[in-house]
């Protein structure tokens, strides 16, 4: 071009250019401080979080900073090689900054569209930290690329790392390295270990994201290691050392502070942490309104305390956790993590995070991974109901092999077989029932039904729903098979009860929320609660699941004498239970229309409860207690009933065919169905010991029903029952009224109930004699066998069986 043929013009150019960019530079730098003015910052406005009246503070977030400045003889070694290693491994060998790291950074940032990497170095981070805000824009990186220029001509480099390690931020307000060691460990900077050395480096980063008391207690542990590593592989240490330090580091208890629900507050500080970040939060003096109802809060966590000081001294259960959730809106209202947030880990001297009966500071209910038991059973059968089955469908209860084709595992079950091949579950008592709706099956848990259900189901469709409900652990599809039912997964508190909240909000999953408000002085509404959902399952579905659930008669055989435990006067309440074969783990979680709350109770270390201290026993008096206080006052809400669902099939309707009994698989017209002969087989084992109630069915077409009292032929010795009939049910006693006739004497006579004998006559009784007695058992099953048998003088015998339910 011909412009650039007048070298005047191009000088011209570019001299402006460079009085521009030095007005520029001057106008962002002529008011910075003097680098040897390095003061304290200023104090800042705190954060309070408050309950959803706005008038209760649960925590207040302090601006003001805890520092101690200390020489530089008081700092170890180990502490300034951490750091270097983790924050600026080429701090002795670059100037200020490093234009290799800031490169980097803004590569990474140009290609993520976002600031995901900073590149500074440690100089640029004293000044930054220093003098300068957080905010991200390129006028504040000019500032600090300065200030670190100018803070190297006037500072060695082992001053500004000292000048660093009194004043960048290790969270908790805690700011320096004295402060941080006071803070997370109880001692002083000096006195610390390389493993605590390593963690406190690991802080300065996300200070609230890696807290040794936070949500993300893994990956602080992952980056103490990675630091460790590096400061091996930099040679700050040798193998030894490092081998010395890998035993995670025991950090004291978090201070009591004037916090309340430390549990929830400390869930909420994490949302709140991800979505403003570290600095707006600790700084930026916000107004939190939480969704925490604090009346409700004390009740629960009352309740909490109360039944784990039960469950300590009955089953040696050491911690409780509770989580109350409003499903009409989603609302958390309440959260208790554990018995006392904190109390010091038990058993004394125990090691966190690995042989604890008891860690505070942990919260169950957000962090815990436990096995549910069978507390999953309501979304496997409604999986199951979405199919067309119906409440009314009979499932087999049947000793039951579900592992097929394999010669180790008959499909004739012998439960002395352990190879951990095959697959046979028991139910909690031992006892098989027969044919059973599943109406009765979900409500009283019983275990093969459910085992068929999740197969009927098929166990995709099942994680799907589980996931469409709330439930985010049980990805890995891999992972689980038929025993998922039974609690072969694991899930958090507080994701079962969001399940079980769209249950009861009829199949509607409402978003969760802790937060009703952010404000903030300078910037007026942050966030604000915003009703919003997603139906998730037509509501019939989850209605049917309510049902059941809600129907005190059909739960009774489970809860026995803790039934009423199940119930809160003047309310309807749907209620299940969870419990792991090994009593590890207890669950309850029961609800109405308006609240719902999940409890769970066990230990930490995952050791067992002792004395079979399942959920009926250890967790439901803990879930009646605070459901009881929570509801006072509360007006009556019940659940919509349902519609029936309807079938051709008689064995969906419920219905006992004529002709030979068959399991479910038959009347579907699976008869090629891998698990067809093993279904079939336990059914035919069922009925060679005990006789169909054929009074608790209906029945499509006449069933021929067996004569209980047929005519013996001529010789035998004739038993006729008058009273009781096969079948009948009994309480407490049983009334025996039976004719026993033969062509010679009677000498002598017995009963036995469930192989006991109960009563034993010997003499002379003639050829014809009526029977008469009352018997007490000293146990009474679901299922009984009372057997007569009577011996004549001719050394003739004769039995009769007959089968007795438990009322």
């Amino acid at each position: 071009m011909s412009w650039l043929k007048k070298p005047s013009k191009v000088i011209f150019i570019i001299v402006g250019l460079a009085l521009f960019g030095a007005v520029s530079l001057f106008y962002t730098t002529y008011n910075l401080p003097n680098p040897e003015e390095i003061a304290n910052r200023k104090v800042i406005e705190s954060t309070k979080i408050y309950d959803r009246t706005g008038q209760v503070l649960l925590y207040e977030i302090h601006g003001e900073e805890k520092r101690t400045i200390i020489p530089p003889e008081d700092i170890l070694d180990f502490i300034k090689y951490a750091t270097i290693s983790v924050e600026d491994d080429a701090f002795y060998s670059h100037p200020a900054f490093d234009w290799r790291g800031i490169l980097r950074a803004l590569t990474t940032n140009l290609l993520k569209g976002r600031f995901a990497e900073g590149g500074s170095t440690i100089t640029q981070q004293l000044a930054k930290t220093a003098f300068l805000s957080s905010e991200k824009t390129i006028s504040r990186k000019i500032k600090e690329l300065v200030l670190a220029s100018r803070l190297e001509q006037r500072y060695s480099k082992d001053e500004i790392l000292d000048l660093y390690l009194n004043q960048v931020p290790y969270g908790s307000n805690a700011y320096g390295i004295e402060a941080a060691a006071q803070t997370y460990f109880n001692k002083h900077a000096k006195e610390i270990t390389l493993g605590e050395a390593a963690l406190l480096a690991s802080l300065p980063k996300a200070p609230s994201y890696y807290s040794p008391w936070g949500s993300h207690i893994s990956e602080l542990e992952d980056r103490r290691r990675f630091i460790l590593r590096r400061m091996r592989e930099l040679g700050y240490i040798d193998e030894e050392q490092s081998l010395s330090a890998q035993v995670a580091p025991k950090v004291a208890p978090r201070p009591i502070s004037g916090i309340k629900a430390p549990h929830f507050v400390l869930y909420v500080q994490d949302y709140l942490t991800k979505k403003y970040g570290s600095d707006l939060l600790e700084a930026g003096g916000l107004r939190i309104t939480t969704t925490l109802d604090w009346s409700l809060q004390q009740t629960a966590e009352q309740a909490i305390k109360d039944g784990v000081r039960r469950n300590s001294e009955l089953y040696g259960g050491e911690n409780g956790a509770l989580v109350a959730e409003d499903p009409t809106t989603g609302q958390i209202l309440a959260l208790v993590g554990s018995k006392d947030y904190f109390a010091e880990p038990l058993p004394k001297g125990c090691t966190p995070g690995k042989n604890c009966k008891f860690e505070g500071n942990f919260s169950v209910a957000t962090q815990g991974l436990r096995q549910p038991g069978s507390a999953l059973k309501p979304f496997v059968y409604l999986t199951l109901f979405e199919q067309g089955f119906a409440p009314e469908t009979i499932l087999w209860d049947t000793p039951t092999e579900f592992s097929v084709g394999l010669t180790e595992c008959p499909p004739v079950v012998d439960f002395r077989n352990e190879n951990q091949k095959c697959y046979h579950p028991e139910n909690f008592d031992g006892a098989f029932r027969g044919p059973i709706k599943i109406s009765s099956a979900l409500a009283q848990s019983i275990n093969v039904p459910a085992v068929k259900a999740l197969y009927l189901s098929g166990l995709d469709r099942v994680l799907e729903t589980l996931s469409d409900f709330g439930i985010t652990t049980l990805n890995d599809k891999s992972r689980f098979g038929l025993s998922l039912v039974l609690g072969g997964g694991e899930v958090k508190l507080i994701e079962l009860v969001r399940a079980y909240s769209v249950v009861a909000r009829d199949g509607v999953r409402p978003q969760e929320a802790v937060i009703l408000k952010v404000e903030s002085n300078n910037d007026g509404v942050l966030e604000e609660f915003k009703y919003e959902d997603k139906k998730v399952v037509e509501p019939n579905y989850a209605r049917l699941i309510n049902d059941v659930l809600s129907d005190v008669e059909l739960r009774a055989p489970l809860y026995s004498s803790s039934l009423k435990l199940t119930q809160v006067p003047g309310h309807q309440v749907a209620l299940k239970t969870g419990t792991t074969n090994d009593y590890r783990d207890a669950w309850t979680v029961g609800y109405t229309p308006n609240l719902v709350a999940g409890v769970w109770v066990g230990n930490n270390n995952r050791e067992p409860l002792t004395s079979k201290g399942g959920s009926v026993l250890a967790a439901v008096p803990l879930w009646h207690n605070f459901m009881t206080k929570a509801l006072e006052g509360v007006p009556l809400s019940t659940f919509p009933k349902p519609d029936a669902i309807t079938s051709s099939n008689p064995a969906i309707r419920g219905d006992l065919v004529q002709g030979e009994f068959h399991d479910i698989l038959y009347y579907l017209g699976r008869v090629n169905d891998p698990q067809f002969n093993n279904w079939e087989e336990g059914v035919k084992y069922w009925l060679s010991k005990n006789t169909v109630d054929l009074n608790r069915f209906r029945l499509s077409l006449d069933i021929p029903i067996i004569d209980n009292n047929p005519v013996p032929q001529a010789g035998d010795i004739q038993i006729k029952l008058n009273s009781p009939n096969n079948g009948d049910y009994m309480s407490d006693n049983l009334n025996i009224d039976t004719l026993i006739s033969s062509k010679s004497q009677i000498t002598k006579i017995e009963a036995y109930f469930n192989n006991e004998l109960v009563d034993s006559r010997v003499g002379s009784f003639g050829d014809s004699y009526e029977y008469k007695s009352v018997i007490i058992p000293s146990k009474i099953e679901i299922q009984n066998l009372l057997v007569i048998r009577a011996v004549d003088s001719d050394g003739s015998k004769s039995t009769r069986e007959i089968i007795i339910f438990r009322r």
